[in-house]
């Protein structure tokens, strides 16, 4: 690789901080679901429940602080502060991708969270084209050495293709995904980076035994978007050409759900109405990065927490105006489907 893994983990950190790299045009279309007012709740505001199973452990509210960061030493700060609010509040976690921990162990430390969120849900994460080229025991020790619960595979072509040392061999997928869901004792999660999961993946997915999907979707952060501010040349017309590229996220929820595919809804997620419509199109959880890690800095980890709460409050909030008591309710609430999603959906 031409540039340093620890830079360009840098780089992706500075770029974040800031909405400059949010998708120009596409929305996330969750916009387009509109979830049904009911005047007689028949609940009060304190019973509606949030709480959710997801991969065999309890989340209070089914939220996930999403894959930001890691290979760093600015990456361990935002990871143990914002694992321990995901601990404090009953919420999964996903560390960065551990590519960089793979080219240089030394960084292993930047990805170390446990001691700060013992019993929070916590995600690895490695991207498909890198585990097609190791061994399941060498992905294995990486998931033990920072002791996650479930493994995220990554899918990243477009936003490789714009990276200036980026992947360009991107052969092998599905037998990488069918290789690792059998030979790794911890869930395997299909992961995207910006761009979504369309119906034709997620269907394959299924059929070797996948079960689980992060849509991470497009309309939130354009991960081509950030490859794009670091490229020259060439590399820099081809992001901007392909900066919006992608599937909203509220399609690819909604492919992955079809698919039998227990879904995150990831990619845009701002608030807790987000949240909750993500949820009536059929996902189990929400994933937030980018606004999380904006509040981190504004705030610290009491910016995070205070974000959070307010998402939380929101989706509690809407759940009690549909008259869901807990979120198996809103999964089956009434909503109507509107506009560009429609159409996505055929």
């Amino acid at each position: 690789m031409s540039a340093d893994i620890g830079q360009r983990k840098a780089d992706h950190l500075d770029l974040c901080a800031t909405d400059d790299v949010a998708f120009r045009q596409r929305t996330t279309l969750l916009e387009c679901v509109r979830l049904v007012h009911q005047s007689l709740p028949e609940t009060d505001y304190e019973s509606v429940d949030t709480r959710v199973r997801l991969l065999g452990k309890e989340l209070r509210a089914p939220l996930l602080i999403a894959a930001m960061t890691g290979g760093h030493e600015r990456a361990a700060e935002i990871n143990q502060a914002l694992a321990s609010v995901a601990d404090e509040r009953g919420y999964a976690f996903g560390l960065g991708s551990q590519r960089a921990m793979q080219k240089r162990p030394e960084t292993s430390w930047t990805y170390q969270v446990r001691t700060h969120a013992p019993n929070a849900l916590l995600f690895g994460n490695v991207g498909v084209v890198q585990a097609r080229d190791m061994s399941a025991d060498e992905i294995a020790g990486m998931v033990e050495e920072v002791g996650a619960d479930a493994l995220c595979v990554h899918m990243n072509p477009a936003m490789e293709l714009v990276q200036p040392e980026g992947d360009r061999d991107f052969s092998g997928g599905i037998r990488t995904f069918q290789r690792l869901w059998s030979e790794l004792e911890v869930p395997i999660i299909a992961k995207e980076t910006g761009n979504g999961i369309s119906r034709e993946v997620a269907e394959k997915l299924r059929s070797i035994g996948i079960r689980h999907a992060d849509t991470s979707g497009a309309g939130g952060t354009s991960w081509v978007g950030v490859e794009t501010l670091r490229a020259e040349g060439e590399g820099r017309a081809l992001g901007e050409a392909l900066w919006d590229w992608g599937i909203p996220t509220a399609a690819s929820v909604r492919y992955c759900v079809d698919a039998g595919l227990t879904t995150i809804a990831t990619g845009g997620i701002r608030n807790g109405m987000d949240v909750a419509r993500a949820i009536a199109l059929g996902a189990s959880c929400a994933g937030i990065a980018r606004n999380v890690y904006q509040a981190f800095l504004e705030g610290g980890s009491d910016g995070a927490r205070d974000f959070l709460l307010r998402v939380e409050r929101e989706l509690r909030s809407v759940m009690l105006l549909c008259g869901a008591k807990t979120i198996e309710d809103l999964q089956r609430t009434p909503r109507i489907v509107t506009g560009e999603l429609r159409d996505w959906l055929g």
